[in-house]
């Protein structure tokens, strides 16, 4: 049998879909209470982010009766999410038999989508998922769910206006109302991208790019280019330049060995990533500041697709001591001696401070840090930890002091810079899978519980008979 031969083609799969969709009886009409407001229509929920979390939430909540929702995304339609903007390596690192985003069923699942059209065979030859497959698998989706997106749309501003609303500025665009806002912003979406100081008072900003930001490697092509750092992303980096035509392609790492460690595969096979949630925060702390101290390896097969090209090096403990603009180029000094290059990408990771997020600016001084909360040993202290938001059960900011509670009711962190709070979840696809049922539980019941003083006085009030029957019976005899 080949590889197709019992591909069975999306159109029947999307039909098997919609039936199992009907099977389990999901939706149906919404709970919520409608809100009026004079500035016009109130969303139940605005989810800022319209990437595989983003679409996974509301399909979530649709699931929950919550429909009077809508995903805000600032790309084009089809390029929501890093796959085919920022993301440059060639496959997904996790296992291909995640189920991420399907919430059990089966149809939805990735599996199911891959073997329409590819058959059995075609599913158990594949090694690990194609980045761009992926991202076709998403856009897939998006539209055999009818999930609300509107692209091209970037939030500005949360502003909290009272009564349990927020209005959110939109670049361009007039604002929208909202009673809860979900942030499925991503890896980047709770802080940003780390460029060290060094780099940027010391060169200009055409001569360096972090990985996180588009980068023409085919106008580099022949060019000397150095790359800091030696997670997953400097190797993917490496490859796409080295595959664009760059003449040579150099990697730095501070350590003297190359990470090895991937603690992700240790937490998905003993049910971290699920179970995290239910540790105490000295547990928490220790755990993230060990899962953080590993930094993620490249996977065996890009590492090796990398340094098989004859112009790359790789250069271990070897951080970059100074950086300076030397002509038209970049001098970086080690400690193994001084190199030139026409350009330098930066590989350095991310920091999560909600205070480095513009649309949280009315808000971020209110957000309870992990140094508000939880006083970690002096040995112990990590400022990175420190900084990241303190979240409640279902990635709700929390408050710093009660004072700020109110204007941060309805606001959900489903990003990276949950880490800490509730592990591998938001950003991650090996966590995914177990936080989207908390976070719909936790939006859902914000909902339910604002709503209770006219949900409850409707139950007590309700007197809609269904038992028509009549006793005793009238007979004719009895009538007569």
């Amino acid at each position: 049998m080949n590889a197709i031969e019992d591909a069975i083609g999306l159109p029947r799969l999307e039909a098997e879909l919609a039936r199992q969709l009907v099977l389990i009886g999901r939706e149906g009409p919404d709970w919520t209470q409608p809100r009026q407001h004079p500035e016009g229509h109130v969303y139940d929920v605005v989810i800022v982010g319209g990437g595989q979390s983003g679409l996974a939430a509301a399909y979530g909540l649709k699931r929950e009766r919550i429909a009077n929702l809508l995903i805000l995304d600032e790309n084009p339609e089809g390029f929501e999410g890093p796959w085919e903007t920022y993301a440059r390596m060639l496959t997904l690192r996790t296992p291909k038999g995640l189920n991420p985003i399907d919430y059990g069923v089966p149809a939805l699942s990735f599996r199911a989508w891959w073997e329409a059209q590819h058959g059995a065979a075609g599913w158990a030859a594949l090694d690990k998922i194609a980045r761009g497959d992926w991202m076709a698998y998403l856009r897939w989706y998006r539209r055999v769910l009818a999930l609300p997106v509107r692209n091209e749309t970037r939030a500005t501003l949360i502003e909290p206006i009272g009564e349990g609303l927020h209005r959110l500025h939109l670049e361009g665009q007039a604002p929208l109302l909202a009673r809860k806002v979900v942030l499925a912003t991503g890896i980047q979406g709770g802080g940003e991208w780390h460029v060290p100081a060094m780099i940027r008072e010391a060169l200009p900003r055409h001569l360096y790019a972090h990985t996180s930001e588009p980068i023409d490697f085919a106008a580099l092509a022949g060019k000397r280019i150095g790359i800091l750092g030696g997670g997953a992303s400097a190797f993917d980096n490496a490859h796409a330049a080295l595959g664009q035509g760059a003449g040579a392609v150099e990697v730095f790492l501070r350590r003297k060995v190359l990470p090895r460690i991937n603690p992700i595969r240790f937490m998905e096979r003993v049910g971290f990533t699920g179970r995290f949630p239910a540790l105490g925060d000295a547990e928490k702390y220790a755990v993230m500041a060990t899962f953080l101290g590993h930094n993620q390896p490249p996977t065996n097969d890009t590492f090796a697709r990398a340094a098989a090209w004859p112009g790359f090096a790789l250069h271990l403990g070897a951080p970059w001591l100074s950086v300076a603009q030397r002509g038209e180029g970049v001098q970086v000094v080690t400690p193994q001696g001084e190199h030139d290059f026409d350009f330098v990408v930066l590989s350095t990771g991310l920091v999560s401070d909600p205070a480095l997020r513009p649309e949280l600016a009315l808000v971020a001084d209110g957000i309870a840090r992990w140094a508000d909360r939880f006083a970690a040993p002096a040995e112990a202290r990590n400022a990175l930890i420190d900084a990241h938001p303190y979240l409640g059960e279902g990635f709700e900011l929390l408050p710093r002091t009660p004072e700020d509670a109110a204007k941060l009711h309805g606001l959900f962190a489903f990003n990276y810079s949950a880490l800490i709070s509730l592990g591998l979840s938001a950003s991650a696809l090996s966590g995914l899978a177990t936080a989207l049922p908390r976070l719909v539980k936790g939006v859902a019941d914000q909902l339910f519980l604002d709503d209770r003083d006219a949900l409850l006085g409707a139950l007590i009030a309700y007197d809609e008979p269904e038992f028509l029957g009549e006793w005793p019976r009238q007979t004719a005899e009895a009538a007569a």
